[in-house]
């Protein structure tokens, strides 16, 4: 028995799920970089949201055609690599279809696969046809440079020949035709090969295998790299995505603190701020100017971002031809976590500065301050994914710590601490409008 393929496999699987595994580590490792955030409230609803929205697919279908072809190729692609179960133990153990000992079960199984296999295929012709011939606008807005737009078709065609491998493999099997049960689709391509001699067939064959294992262990590892990386990052972000209203923003609680002095008579005015152990409870900084200011959650939204723009075409600042786009923002961060990442490898661990960070560098103030805080990108995001937490922390560190916001709003906060109203009006004069017809 020639043993030197199997030992090739296993030389394959353990360098693929291995290069996986180390990049897995160093995308915890970025995340990690985050501040910490407690998330354990709500843990009911915390599980449904994920179950509804990653597992159901719940946001996506709000648009129904892209929606129904998203669920075609999310359950048949989960679904038909379960099949890699069988490859992986006839590639260890040198066996050919192990499981077609179930018989007509196995039959069963095989049909749907290739069912989903030539419906994945479908779906994926259209989705493409949809970036690149139709060319829908939010697959083509300014944040979709060449990588970003190459990706998504890379992507698309990485499906497309997983699939057609896979029904190639089994229309070439003379084994499986044979059995003449679930060849529901590659019995309409085995006769494409009839001509074919049967050593130039198992030939065939055996190329489609392999190349249908290792094309999938490329994908898994191209997964770090692309804005695909959702397939793997829906769960948890959906798991700890915001359940609050989502009109609710949150209160920096050194800043809710200070008023509450203020307001109590009972404070000294001049008393130096409290300590706890060696640690003030006052943050070094108030707001984000770059990843590390960002909780965890936020990067781990940045990471699950799908680039698919949803949030930019429902933004009401971009569709006014603002600089803004929701979409960029993530795109954004996640650039800069990425590179902070590269810092700390080159480094042995340790982020030496760089001179950069995520405002100035990556995210305009003009992009900040268009947002109007509506929502609306949260809502449309299929995945739960909050960009409106970033810009928010963003625009407190430029108030807060630059004190740089737009003239008018210092107007609007000069009038309200010396005239108690957003107006410029004095004290005396604020109540005539009621007067007037």
């Amino acid at each position: 028995m020639n043993i030197i393929p199997n030992i090739l496999f296993a030389a394959a699987l353990i360098l693929g799920i291995g290069y996986f595994a180390r990049n897995v580590k160093k995308l915890v490792r970025n995340i990690k970089l985050g501040k910490d955030v407690d998330v354990s409230d709500h843990k009911e609803q915390r599980w449904k949201n994920m179950v509804r929205i990653a597992l159901g697919q719940g946001k996506m279908t709000r648009r129904p055609v892209a929606g129904i072809l998203h669920v075609i190729v999310y359950i048949g692609f989960i679904i038909i690599n379960i099949e890699v179960l069988e490859i992986i133990i006839d590639g260890l153990f040198g066996t050919h279809r192990i499981f077609k000992s179930l018989g007509s079960v196995y039959g069963v199984l095989i049909g749907a696969f290739e069912v989903l296999a030539l419906l994945v295929f479908v779906s994926v012709v259209i989705f493409w046809i949809r970036r690149n011939i139709i060319k829908l606008s939010r697959f083509w807005k300014a944040e979709m440079t060449s990588w970003p737009k190459n990706d998504g078709n890379f992507i698309l065609y990485f499906e497309m020949v997983l699939m057609a491998l896979f029904l190639i493999m089994n229309a070439t099997d003379v084994v499986f035709q044979d059995m003449n049960s679930g060849n529901v689709i590659s019995q309409y391509i085995a006769p494409w090969f009839s001509g074919v001699s049967e050593g130039t067939l198992h030939l065939i064959e055996r190329s489609a295998w392999w190349l249908h294992i290792l094309g999938i262990l490329v994908f898994l590892n191209y997964l770090y790299y692309s804005k695909h990386l959702h397939i793997l990052l829906a769960f948890p972000n959906t798991y700890f995505g915001k359940v609050n209203p989502k009109g609710q923003l949150n209160n920096l609680q050194a800043v809710t603190d200070e008023v509450k002095m203020m307001m109590d008579p009972n404070v000294d005015p001049f008393a130096a701020p409290e300590e706890t152990g060696a640690e003030s409870d006052v943050p070094d900084k108030f707001g984000a100017s770059d990843v590390q200011d960002l909780n965890w959650v936020q990067l781990l939204n940045a990471y699950t971002c799908t680039e698919c723009g949803r949030c930019t075409s429902e933004c009401p600042a971009n569709q006014t031809g603002k600089k803004l786009s929701p979409r960029k923002i993530m795109m954004d961060t996640r650039d800069r976590l990425e590179e902070v990442g590269k810092n700390i490898d080159a480094n042995n661990g340790v982020f030496k500065d760089d001179g950069k960070q995520l405002l100035g560098d990556y995210i305009t103030n003009e992009e900040l301050w268009a947002c109007t805080t509506c929502n609306a990108c949260v809502e449309a995001c299929p995945v739960s994914i909050d960009p409106l937490s970033i810009i928010i922390d963003m625009r407190r560190y430029l108030v807060m710590e630059q004190s740089a916001a737009p003239m008018e709003l210092n107007n609007m906060m000069s009038n309200i601490e010396n005239n108690g109203a957003p107006w410029p009006y004095n004290q005396m004069d604020r109540l005539n409008w009621k007067d007037e017809n």
